[in-house]
């Protein structure tokens, strides 16, 4: 993970010791890029940058939401195991060609997990 795109807080592995079927999520882009929130806390930024939004893309698509228009927000309401995915892409070193194939993976796994059936 790159972290001086991506910053994943705390309250993000907090959330992840109980399990539970659904956490309402926000998704909010502003000028400085993507934050997502639960409950007003935050768990992730997402820089503006290349990498960092690179990142946002796929950790929104892991939550089955997309990236917000500047200055919106989104929701996405999934469970611990779909969030757990989503933090595990945005530790990923996408520079790394191995990280391709657990990007994949974890994808799969997020879109089967909130419920949709394989193509």
């Amino acid at each position: 993970m790159n972290k001086q795109n991506v910053e994943i807080y705390e309250y993000a592995s907090e959330l992840l010791d109980t399990p539970r079927a659904h956490l309402k999520l926000c998704l909010l882009q502003d000028e400085t890029g993507l934050k997502i929130t639960h409950d007003d806390k935050l768990l992730m930024i997402f820089k503006l940058t290349h990498d960092g939004m690179l990142a946002a893309g796929f950790v929104a698509k892991a939550l089955g939401a997309n990236v917000p228009p500047l200055g919106e927000s989104s929701w996405a309401r999934v469970s611990t195991g779909v969030f757990f995915r989503a933090t595990s892409i945005a530790q990923l070193d996408y520079s790394n060609e191995a990280s391709s194939l657990l990007l994949e993976r974890w994808l799969n796994e997020a879109d089967l997990q909130r419920g949709n059936r394989p193509k």
